[in-house]
Formats: structure tokens, sequence, C-alpha cells
């Protein structure tokens, strides 16, 4: 009683010590604080991250689905990146999730649930003497200015008020089984403790089931620090021991504090109390370092508290309400008891807040820094990639260039060339052609002596004779044309050909140039002699009427000339007149028989001029010859004026009629050998159309090669593109790996 009062009176006379510690609990920044700056930074990274992925996932998928990129990005590399975004979906929703969790374990009534609620400043566990709480209750934070709870299985919220008849173990009749969770929500506005992400498990007491595993598995995995409440009245149990044990299994080294509650039943044997004390941290730090072996032994001692949690409750909740902490007895050395309260709830925020950043973020850390280093590396090999392709689609492009530049040029002199090379053939046809169809003019007889065809001297058989005549010529002529000059002809145009071809092919694509002669085939070139013998003598008149050849008009033309015979005949034309007046329209062909009966009824008649000069004429030639002479002259005149008569047969016909169209042809022919020579040399022109069909495969090619060239400007120029995108994006990987660096060094491996 003493010892009470002298208690309470240090307390009347000295709130202040009292509230001066309350006061630094409050101010001093909780380390909890670090975790929620450590999610909210992981929160960010992996939103950008995700960003990040997306925009890589689109980037990659467009460059695999650009033939024209040829695969610089494959398939297996689009499906890794959009398999990360997933991921980094799940990730991120689960970061959002995350909250630290801390596990309290003991024997029943070793006062856990006190102990929870001397953290949380108000009595929202139940709690009191025996076996309490029946089912695992967690505690956690909600921005709702109501409390509420939520059982296993349901999202309905229920009343606080139902915590005790949910999971009091003496209201059995509506008490959950002990494997089962209930969730209670309390506002963040009354618990600063659960501002910061935290959530505080309840759990019935290890001795009342032999489900540990159970619970575990359920419950435990995820805890990042475990509270062994013991009851320092006591021991620790084998029960209690048993039950961390299976824990250490499952989990690698866990965060494990032990608090001693019910420390101020010490007041009661102070002279006992540093043996206990000692007792007891000796066991727990054995068991700590020795059983369970999850710290060393020198930092075993700051795991290791001892407390009075009702005490702590009761202070908490009258401070909280305005009242001086003297509502209840508090036994000597309270205020000890409450500083290692405080200093355990300090060592566990740290403890935690170090712990379920490293639990909750490490492997998640190393995960995005494995995502970034994947989609950096896939952004380093497109980037290579199309480095390599853009070199290779320069010196492809260059190539072209030149090509088409050599093209262009090579064209250009080739044109000249084979300009050049067709006059000289066409003037070459037009000479040989030229000479041969002269030298087939002089032999026009022979081929006109070989025509047979039936003749007769009237008008209707001789205009068939005609016809056929001409025809002939036209065949023959034709023919011995083209013996004399195709064959040449065409040989010089194949030639020609052929060595247009072999100056193109250099031009052409090698594809190309192995079908050029089927592009362009080699034909036989045939001369076409269109003489037109039909139209050149259709105005030709033939003279078969007999003639004597030592006539008048026989003589005068052998004697003088066709020149001057022509000009004596218009001189007899102009005496005849005299004698025997012929009119306008008597025939212009007059026949040598009355030619030479109009001559001699101009010597019968003794009156005129004519006649006296043939008298005085013959009777000089009577005197000097004499008139045997004369007789036997004019009967040898006579005999072969009758001999011709007689012999001018229809064969004799068709002999003059040839003879004069040999003539008549021969003048008319001769006037077309330049034209027909030109015709056959325009003819050639035909290699000229050769020559454009192999320009234009060569514009082809050089179509072809300019639609290359900006297929290849493109392409280099979205290559470029992609190697500008694929850096950006690396750079952007590089700028996520130093946050995740950055972040791992300031809360995963913070320096000391």
């Amino acid at each position: 009683m003493y010892l009470f009062f002298i208690s309470y009176y240090f307390l009347i006379s000295s709130p202040s010590a009292l509230y001066s510690s309350v006061e630094m609990e409050q101010t001093d920044p909780s380390p909890l604080k670090r975790f929620v700056q450590a999610k909210k930074k992981i929160g960010e990274v992996f939103e950008q991250l995700l960003v990040y992925v997306q925009e890589g996932s689109e980037f990659v998928k467009e460059t695999c689905n650009n033939e024209s990129l040829e695969n610089i990005a494959n398939r297996s590399q689009l499906d890794q990146i959009e398999a990360y975004t997933s991921k980094l979906s799940t990730i991120k929703e689960v970061l959002a999730r995350r909250h630290m969790k801390v596990a309290f374990f003991g024997r029943t009534s070793n006062g856990k649930s006190t102990v929870i609620n001397a953290m949380l400043r108000d009595r929202v566990l139940p709690s009191g003497i025996g076996h309490t709480t029946n089912c695992f209750l967690s505690v956690e934070g909600t921005d709702e200015d109501k409390a509420f709870l939520k059982t296993e299985g349901s999202e309905e919220e229920k009343s606080i008020k139902t915590v005790n008849q949910l999971a009091h173990a003496l209201h059995m009749d509506e008490s959950l089984d002990a494997g089962c969770l209930v969730k209670v929500f309390w506002p963040k506005t009354k618990c600063a403790l659960l501002r910061d992400d935290l959530v505080l498990v309840d759990s019935p007491g290890t001795d009342v089931t032999t489900q540990l595993d159970s619970w575990i598995d359920k419950f435990c995995l995820d805890a990042d620090v475990f509270v062994l409440v013991a009851n320092s009245e006591s021991t620790l149990m084998n029960t209690e021991k048993h039950f961390f044990h299976k824990v250490n299994e499952r989990l690698s080294k866990p965060n494990i504090f032990i608090l001693n509650n019910r420390w101020d039943a010490s007041a009661a044997e102070p002279e006992y109390m540093d043996d206990v004390r000692k007792q007891h941290t000796d066991r727990c730090v054995n068991f700590l370092v020795e059983e369970l072996k999850v710290v060393d032994r020198a930092q075993a001692p700051n795991r290791i508290f001892f407390v009075s949690a009702k005490e702590v409750l009761n202070s908490r909740m009258q401070r909280a309400q305005g009242m001086p902490e003297t509502g209840g007895a508090l036994a000597e050395g309270f205020q000890e008891r409450l500083k290692e309260f405080q200093s355990f709830e300090r060592s566990f925020e740290e403890c935690i807040s170090h712990s379920a950043v490293k639990t909750k973020f490490e492997q998640h850390t190393i995960r995005a820094k494995q995502i970034t280093e994947t989609v950096k590396d896939v952004m380093d090999q497109i980037n290579i990639a199309a480095a390599d392709k853009r070199v290779v689609s320069l010196e492809e492009r260059e190539f072209l260039i030149d090509r088409l530049d050599f093209v262009r040029s090579q064209l250009n002199l080739l044109i000249q060339d084979i300009k050049k090379n067709i006059e000289a053939v066409t003037e070459e046809v037009k000479h040989k052609v030229s000479d041969a169809m002269a030298e087939e003019i002089c032999r026009l007889s022979v081929l006109i002596d070989e025509f047979h065809a039936d003749f007769y001297p009237s008008p209707d058989v001789l205009k068939i004779y005609k016809s056929d005549l001409l025809s002939h010529i036209e065949k023959g002529m034709g023919k011995n044309l083209a013996f004399r000059c195709s064959d040449a002809v065409n040989a010089s145009v194949q030639s020609s050909q052929q060595d247009m071809m072999e100056c193109v092919k250099p031009l052409l694509p090698s594809a190309v140039q192995s079908q050029l002669h089927m592009l362009i085939p080699s034909r036989k070139f045939e001369l076409s002699y269109d003489l037109n013998c039909a139209t050149l003598c259709s105005d030709f008149q033939e003279n078969i009427e007999f003639r004597f050849s030592l006539g008048w008009t026989a003589l005068v033309h052998r004697f003088l000339g066709p020149v001057n015979a022509k000009r004596a005949l218009m001189l007899v034309d102009q005496t005849l007149p005299l004698t025997a007046p012929t009119t306008p329209s008597a025939p212009q062909s007059l026949a040598q028989e009355e030619l030479m009966m109009s001559v001699v009824n101009n010597l019968a008649s003794v009156t005129s001029r004519t006649s006296m000069s043939v008298i005085i004429v013959g009777g000089v030639v009577w005197r000097t010859v004499g008139w045997r002479l004369i007789a036997f002259s004019m009967s040898l005149y006579g005999m072969l004026y009758l001999y011709e008569k007689v012999t001018w047969t229809t064969k004799a016909k068709e002999r003059a009629l040839k003879k004069q169209f040999v003539d008549y042809a021969t003048e008319k022919l001769q006037m077309i050998i330049s034209f027909t020579g030109s015709n056959c040399s325009h003819q050639v022109q035909e290699i000229a159309s050769t020559f454009a069909r192999l320009c234009q495969q060569v514009d082809i090619t050089q179509k072809e090669l300019e639609n290359d060239i900006r297929r290849l400007t493109d392409k280099i120029q979205k290559l470029e593109t992609v190697q500008k995108r694929s850096k950006v994006l690396r750079h952007k990987a590089t700028a996520l790996e130093k946050q995740l660096e950055d972040f791992s060094s300031q809360y995963i491996h913070p320096q000391p």
C-alpha cells in the first residue's frame, strides 16, 4: 500500500513526467512512415514501369507488324514484353494492397488482446480474464468515420459491437471457428498507428488447438513481425515454443519479439525483481538464439521487453478522455514499464518497417529490375538490328543510286551509238537494194522472155496478157531482189539486233538478262519489195502494127536518130495536107503503107514540086546506075517488104510487145530505184523498234531501281525512327533502373 501511495503521489505531484513521455511519443516521427513512403515510391516506380512496358510492347508490336523492317523485332520478344504487362499490372495491384502485418501469439490469458488495445489506445478487441479471443482478429485502418467489421467470406459491414458476440469465447452460441478470421476496420482518425498501413492480428491461445500448421499457412506466411506475449508471472511454455518452432520451419528467420506481460506484478516483490527479470531474459535469449537461431546473442536482448499492457491501456485511455492518469491502481515502477512499452513500440515499428519494406518490396524490386533489364536488352537488340539493317540499306541504296546513274549515262551513250549504227545499216541496205534493182532492170528482158502466156492481138486478150506479164515481173523481180538482198540484209539486221542486245544486257538485271531472248524474240527479217508494177506501167500502150524495117519512118529513125527523125517526120506531116488532107479526128498512128501511098500519089502528080524533084533525082540515078540496077533494087525492096509482111505473125507481135514493154518498163523502173531502196531502208528501221523495246526494258529497270531507292529511303527513315525510339526507351529503362537502385539503397539496403 505504501508503494501505491508513493506512486500515486508522484503522479499527482509530477504529471509532467508522464505527459512529457507521451508527448515525445506523439511528436516523434513514426518509423512506420518509412513503409508508407516506400510503398508510395515503389508504387510510382511500378506505375512508370507499367507505362514503359506498355509503350515498349506497342513499339515492338508495330515493329513486328511492319514487314518492310524485315522482322527486326521477333514475336517471342513481343510475347515476352506483353506477358510483363499483365505481370506488372498484377504486381501493381498487389503493391496497392500491401500492408505491414504483425501477428500476436501466446497462451490463453497472456494479454495478447490487451497489448493490441494498448497499442491502439482503445478497447477495440475483447479482453478479460480467462479464454477471451476465440478466433483470429485483424485490425486495420479505414478512411471512414465509423468502425465496422467483416467476417470471413462476406463483404457485409457489421457493427463493431458484434465483435464480442463473434470473437469472445464466452459467447459460444454465435462464436466462430478458431481458424476463422474477423476483420475489424478502425477509423484512422482515432489511431495514428493504423494510418501507416499497419495490420495487427490477434490470435486464440496456442494452447487451445492442435491446428497450428493451418494457422501458420493461413495467417503467418505474410506476417512481418511476430510478437510472443508471455506471462511474466510464469515462464515460457513448450506450447509457445512448439508453435514458434513450426513458424521458424516455414519462414526464414522470422522477426520475433517477446513481451513479458503483467510485469507490474513484480512490484509486489521488489527484492526478486532483478533476478526474475534476468531469469526471464536468459530463457528468452536462449530460445531466440539457441533454439530458433533467428538473431545473434548481442541483438537478442533488444527483442525482449517487460511490460504491463493493462496499465498502459488504462493510462492512455484516461489521457485520451482528458482525465488525469490516476484512475486505477498503478504499481510502483509504472514509469519504467511505460517507457519500456514505448521502447517496444519504437523497436517494433522500426523492425516491422524495415522488415516489411524488405519482405514486401524486395522481391518485387528485383523482379522490376529483371523486367527493366530484359526490356532494355530487347531495345538494345532492336537498336543494334535496326542499325545493322540501316547500314546495309544505306549501302544497298548507294549501290542502286550508282547503278541508276550508270544505266542512265550508258543508255544515253548507247542511244547515240545505236542511232549511228541504224543509219549505217539503213544506208547499206539502201545501196544494196538500189544496186540489185539496177542490175535486175538490166536483166528485165530475160525476165520478160521467161514469161509465157496465150497471146492474141485483140484488146481483151491483150489486157489479160499485160496484167499477167506485170504480175510475172512483180513476182520475178521481187524474188530476184530477195535472193540478192534478203539474206545479206537479214544477216546484217540480226547482227545489229544481237549487238544491241549485248550492249543493253549490262544495263538490265540478271533475271531479265536470262529472259531477254524471250521478252524480245529474234525473228528472221524479210524485206518487202513493193514495186507496184501494175500502177507504174498502167499507161503502157503497145504498138504491134506491121512496120517495114526499110520504111520511110524506120529509115529516118535509123539515119537521123530519134530526135532528128522526129523533126523530119513533123516536116513530112506538114506536107501531107497539100495532097492528102486529113481530119483532126484522123488517127495519129498512120500506117506506113498509107504514108507510102501518099508519097506515091505525090510522085504521080506531075505538077507537084515533089514529083519534079523525084523525076530529076530519078533521072540522075537512072543515067548513073542504069535501069536494071534500079529494077533489081526495087525487086529486092519489094521482096523484103513481102517477107517481113509474111513473117509478121502473132509470135512476132508478142516479141514486139515484149520488146516495147522492156523499153517502157526499164524507163519506169529506173525512176523508182531510189524510192525502192529508201523503202527497204525504212523497213530496216524495224531494228529501231527492237532497240525501242530494249530501251523499254531499260526504262522498266530504271523505274524498278527508282522504286527500290524510294523503298530503301523509306525503310532507312523507318529504321532511323526505330533506332530513335529504341534509344529513348532504353534511356527510360536506364532511368527506371536508377530509380529502382535508389529505392533499394534508400529502403531495402540502407547504408548505416
